[in-house]
């Protein structure tokens, strides 16, 4: 099946999970993500619940925070 990940078009197997998405793709630090499908936040406990299907977009994010302005 067709998908978008983070922009680019995709083909991977029916069935696949956002948990096994973040493995195939080799995503960094996945545990410091957070995932969009189709432009809606997806909470972390829903992950491995959650199964992609045929045209969906998925987007992985990342917060940074820190850093300081002005010293």
């Amino acid at each position: 099946m067709n998908i978008k990940v983070n922009g680019e078009d995709k083909d991977i197997k029916d069935g696949v999970t956002i948990t096994e998405i973040l493995k195939i793709e080799n995503v960094e630090m996945p545990d410091m993500v957070s995932v969009q499908l189709n432009d809606e936040f997806v909470d972390r406990d829903k992950f491995s619940d959650t199964a992609l299907k045929e045209n969906d977009k998925i987007d992985f994010l990342y917060f940074m925070g820190g850093g300081t302005y002005g010293l």
